[in-house]
């Protein structure tokens, strides 16, 4: 056993700004997702009237009561819908998790028709796509609950509707690949988004609420001159009657809720045991998390503070602790699963990045999945790095990041900064999961390293054609460079953006890695062949 001792004082000052930092973080998070479930429950009248369920009382009902759920980018599109940060409403339109269904571990996708009817929000067809994939690469069944009134013609982008079409191609995919596509369609469906109903294993509608056409009566009897009603055009009863569409027929969203539930019943398909594993949980407390990272990135942090709470006993294994001391690899359990762990207690220098190599690879050796605890300000820089081949080991550090054969999960738990961003799998490497805390940090380079560089670059070409820069036009392009930069790396732009799978309360990291790791070890325990056979519609 390698118990990590605590070298944390919660009575100091610095862990209590720290500390003070964090929950304020998180409550800015929290009033932001609290923002969004009272934009769409603000619709609960009207949705009740009319006899439906809103959005998030449907998922409520699809999902086995006391389960655990992942919701997923909750902060997607913050500040693009409206740029007021008073009255944006992130979500994209969608609530997205992952949970079980009638004991199957499913993605769970619902359209937030309580806001602007299920219109597609900015960033709500990345957060579609992203929740897709992560359904395709943990093998997933995939669960939709459909209501929209497709995209927003008043934001009309040619590019969004070239790239929807993936969202029609990742069905198809799902289906291809053996992971059933339930759909309960509560409301309208109409034009390509037709498609989304069409585009499924088995498919619920609603008596008089359902709605699926590729045009509807206006744009019928423009293109046309036909004249057709809502319902005789693409209603519950008739696409379950006459052209085949739907396959169940409910009396209303509760109803058609139980079909799905019993449709996920019926099938044959593992259902995880729920047995209570045999651990240890770790020797500190987890609550102990909030006040250890500064809201400074450019302070020191001892990153093994953060493993001791979230594995285990506390026991951590660690690789080489006196070969690249500031890059931290390890083996550790969280609730009993095999974990390898690397993080940052500093820049990456070739000897770090040679190490991360290795310890990824004796990962792959034995089929460990790959946690990194990101908080690094990149790549050491300098003539003696260069010298040491950091560029030949950094690069090989990524070349085994981007060619590592088990799942990798990401955590952004402080800086993440240039090419140790790609070095420590971030987003753009296609880490299973990647989650972020709300301290953390993502950029290039921080916004005064930025614009120091582009001073020193103005003033050398205005040498070079003799010619002084004046004072205030230099500080005006710096403080104009940190604005963007600054205004760009924190959580709230860079999960608005989809660039992580949402935020997390620190707290919360343990018990959210052992949902994911289980997630990870059933997707890959289901081989090709049991994975082959299509459940697609005749």
């Amino acid at each position: 056993m390698s118990i990590l001792d605590n070298t944390i004082s919660p009575g100091s000052a610095a862990y209590h700004a720290n500390r003070d930092g964090m929950l304020a973080l998180i409550d800015r998070m929290r009033a932001l997702e609290e923002r969004t479930r009272a934009a769409s429950a603000a619709a609960k009248d009207r949705f009740h009237k009319r006899g439906q369920l809103l959005p998030r009382e449907r998922v409520a009902l699809v999902l086995d009561p006391g389960a655990p759920f992942i919701e997923l980018s909750t902060l997607a599109g913050y500040m693009f819908d409206v740029s007021d940060a008073n009255k944006s409403v992130p979500g994209g339109g969608v609530i997205s998790g992952i949970g079980f269904v009638s004991g199957v571990r499913c993605m769970v996708s619902a359209n937030d028709a309580g806001i602007d009817a299920g219109a597609l929000q900015p960033y709500g067809l990345d957060k579609t796509l992203r929740v897709q994939e992560l359904a395709l690469e943990n093998k997933l069944p995939y669960v939709q609950l459909v209501e929209s009134a497709g995209a927003n013609l008043l934001r009309y982008r040619v590019e969004d509707f070239v790239r929807g079409g993936n969202i029609f191609r990742n069905l198809a995919r799902l289906s291809a690949a053996g992971l059933p596509v339930v759909t309960v369609t509560h409301g309208s469906s109409t034009a390509g988004g037709a498609y989304q109903t069409g585009l499924s294993d088995y498919i619920v509608m609603v008596r008089g609420r359902t709605r699926a056409f590729l045009a509807g009566p206006p744009l019928l009897k423009a293109a046309t001159g036909e004249i057709a009603t809502e319902e005789e055009l693409g209603g519950a009863e008739m696409h379950t009657q006459v052209s085949g569409l739907g396959d169940y027929l409910a009396e209303d969203d509760r109803d058609a809720l139980r079909i799905a539930r019993e449709i996920m019943g019926a099938l044959e398909w593992e259902r995880p045991g729920r047995a209570a594993p045999q651990f240890k949980p770790p020797r500190y407390d987890q609550d102990e998390l909030l006040g250890i990272m500064p809201m400074d990135h450019k302070r020191t942090v001892d990153m093994k503070q953060v493993i001791a709470r979230i594995v285990d006993d506390s026991d951590f294994t660690e690789m080489a602790p006196n070969y690249g001391p500031a890059t931290v690899c390890g083996h550790a359990r969280i609730e009993g699963q095999a974990i390898g762990i690397i993080t940052n207690n500093g820049p990456l220098d070739p000897a770090g990045a040679n190490k991360a190599t290795h310890f990824i690879q004796a990962c792959c050796q034995t089929r460990t999945p790959i946690l990194y605890l990101n908080n690094t300000t990149g790549y050491m820089v300098g003539k003696a790095y260069e010298e040491a081949g950091m560029i030949k080991h950094g690069s090989k550090m990524i070349q085994a990041v981007t060619s590592a054969t088990v799942p990798q999960i990401t955590i952004y738990c402080g800086a993440s900064f240039g090419a140790g961003n790609y070095g420590m799998c971030g987003r753009g490497f296609h880490p299973r999961f990647c989650f972020s805390w709300p301290n953390a940090k993502t950029a290039v380079m921080g916004g005064e390293q930025a614009a120091e560089t582009m001073a020193i670059v103005t003033e050398a070409a205005a040498a070079r054609r003799g010619k002084p820069v004046e004072k205030e036009k230099l500080d005006a392009m710096k403080a104009q460079i940190i604005g963007v930069f600054d205004g760009q790396m924190d959580v709230f732009s860079t999960s608005a953006r989809v660039l992580d799978d949402g935020v997390i309360d620190p707290r919360d990291t343990r018990a959210m890695l052992s949902e994911v790791l289980a997630i990870c070890r059933e997707g890959d325990a289901r081989t090709p062949q049991r994975m082959q056979f299509s459940v697609a519609r005749p």
